[in-house]
């Protein structure tokens, strides 16, 4: 009986999304939103429709054994899951597929890959969940390789082993999060890092891509719950001491983290753990004005509370999420603790609301001890939109739409400005390029110093020319981005996408110095070519 199987073209299981009932409802929609006519609803690819170019290099008989050229495994991996990748899977384009998928099971056939690779002039891309939207996980095009192989860890995804009197884990980097979780769960901790890929992104990959969590505030990044890293190069192995933090120098793991595959494959880290919250407070607030609002989360993250979620939505956005009704900015904030009871962290956020204009709900701020209040009300229907994203993505893929996002951070002083240039470079891109459109704003996550605004596109495409016109639409706002002091990314990583700016926002000096550590590293530069800089 065969398992439950992965979308080897876009987002998630074979059996969820909309189905076609919901996808003839949701193109009505959108056809009477931005007056289309008939929307029609394409087909995603089928496995006995694409032909794969044959695998180029023969695989040694040493490691035959975790290899496969089989046509679904191949097809899988050819991409992430950014939008300009589900196009491209839509239009049955599979023209530069991984010659091969390796599935090492220890890591000594991990070094065994990247020494063939090596010898042989072999692309190599590690691959944990294949949940890149970036462009993270493609094969090198052209021919400076002589093919190219797609390093799959998932059956390195084992909790080694646990430190109960230090609270961490060591654990393999190809464990997915609800595989970690649950190998965590009856020792009674939690990683708690959730990005929305969580559940088919692996702790590898949320390293290797400085991943952005649950945490909306204080605990952000997968930075702050490494302790150390194992990683196999080409050069040899790296191995970090085992410190709750040090002066020693520049960190080894800060190499490693945010590298994207191109210096080494992460094998293993030992990771921070956190008890499992077990007190809970949560509630929602709306705003008349968006930058009052805004002034509120600053107040609110100076203030030394460090809320888990402290996420403000523009009133599109609440509106689009069903957390809203589209009149009101609304933000949802919630406080967690394995420890203590949390009202009067709530009580002092909610009075930094009210000072600022919120409108706070009746008896909001009570501590509850059950997991409920974040799954209810405005907070709930954003968890649900927010969790059914990627796979209504897809479904607007199939209708001609254009999806895309902007995820990035600026200082406080800065925001208003940068907010108002976004947003009217990003409208008057959609406007240009597209007719008409919608664009809208949340805050992902917030800083002493300054927010992490997100920004969201949806507008109607020619047919044929989506990922024409998403390229244009990225460039303008991107560029917006760059020339208003923002980061090209918060939490997306790089990839191949963001590279035209990511260039051009590293200091020079250490574009310099990463080059060096790769040619010291990957000397032959087999990993990932392509990814952060050229080879």
């Amino acid at each position: 009986m065969q398992g439950r199987r992965r979308k080897f073209w876009g987002w998630g299981w074979e059996d969820e999304g909309p189905s076609e009932a919901q996808c003839a409802k949701i193109a009505a929609l959108l056809a009477a939103r931005f007056n289309l006519g008939k929307i029609d609803v394409h087909h995603p690819p089928r496995l006995d429709e694409l032909d794969l170019r044959p695998p180029r290099p023969p695989i040694p008989s040493s490691l035959a054994t975790l290899c496969s050229t089989e046509a679904y495994d191949r097809a899988g991996h050819t991409y992430g899951k950014s939008f300009r990748d589900v196009v491209r899977a839509y239009h049955r384009d599979f023209s530069n597929p991984p010659d091969i998928v390796a599935f090492p099971r220890k890591e000594s056939d991990v070094m065994a890959l990247l020494d063939w690779c090596t010898d042989h002039r072999v692309g190599a891309i590690p691959y944990g969940g294949g949940s890149s939207v970036v462009g993270g996980v493609e094969p090198p095009a052209g021919d400076r390789h002589a093919g190219s192989v797609s390093i799959d860890l998932s059956h390195l995804g084992r909790v080694l082993e646990v430190d109960r009197v230090s609270r961490a884990a060591r654990i393999e980097a190809g464990a997915l999060g609800p595989a970690l979780e649950e190998q965590l769960r009856p020792h009674g901790y939690t990683l708690r890092h959730f990005p929305q890929s969580f559940e088919f992104s692996s702790l590898g990959g949320w390293i290797a891509t400085r991943s952005g969590g649950h945490f909306a505030s204080l605990y952000t990044h997968i930075d702050d719950f490494v302790e150390s890293l194992r990683v196999i190069t080409p050069s040899g192995t790296i191995e970090s001491r085992r410190l709750p933090g040090s002066g020693a120098g520049p960190s080894p793991d800060r190499l490693f983290i945010g590298s994207e595959g191109i210096l080494g494959i992460i094998t293993e880290a030992w990771m921070r753990l956190q008890d499992r919250p077990t007190f809970r407070n949560s509630t929602s607030v709306t705003f008349a004005s968006f930058f009052d609002a805004a002034n509120a989360v600053r107040a609110i993250s100076q203030a030394g509370l460090y809320p888990s979620n402290c996420r403000l939505l523009d009133p599109g956005e609440a509106l689009t999420s069903g957390a809203g009704n589209g009149s009101e900015s609304v933000l949802l904030l919630a406080f967690e603790s394995a420890d203590h009871s949390l009202d009067a962290w709530m009580a002092r956020a909610l009075e930094c609301c009210r000072d600022r204009g919120g409108n706070v709900p009746e008896g909001a701020g009570r501590t509850r001890t059950d997991s409920g209040g974040a799954r209810d009300g405005a907070a709930g229907a954003w968890r649900q939109s927010f969790l059914g994203a990627p796979y209504l993505r897809d479904a607007l893929v199939g209708m001609g739409m254009i999806t895309e996002t902007f995820e990035t951070a600026i200082t406080w002083e800065r925001f208003e400005e940068f907010h108002r240039a976004v947003m009217a470079a990003a409208e008057e891109a959609v406007q240009r390029i597209c007719g008409q459109g919608s664009v809208t704003c949340r805050f992902t996550h917030v800083y002493p110093d300054g927010p992490a605004p997100y920004y969201s596109v949806i507008a109607p495409s020619r047919h044929g020319s989506q990922i024409e016109q998403w390229t244009e639409i990225k460039s303008a706002v991107s560029e917006t981005l760059l020339a208003h002091g923002g980061t090209i990314t918060h939490h997306h990583a790089v990839g191949r996408d963001h590279r035209p700016w990511y260039d051009r926002q590293r200091p020079p000096g250490f574009a310099e110095a990463l080059a060096a550590a790769k040619r010291t590293l990957d000397p032959g530069g087999i990993l990932n070519p392509g990814v952060l800089i050229d080879g």
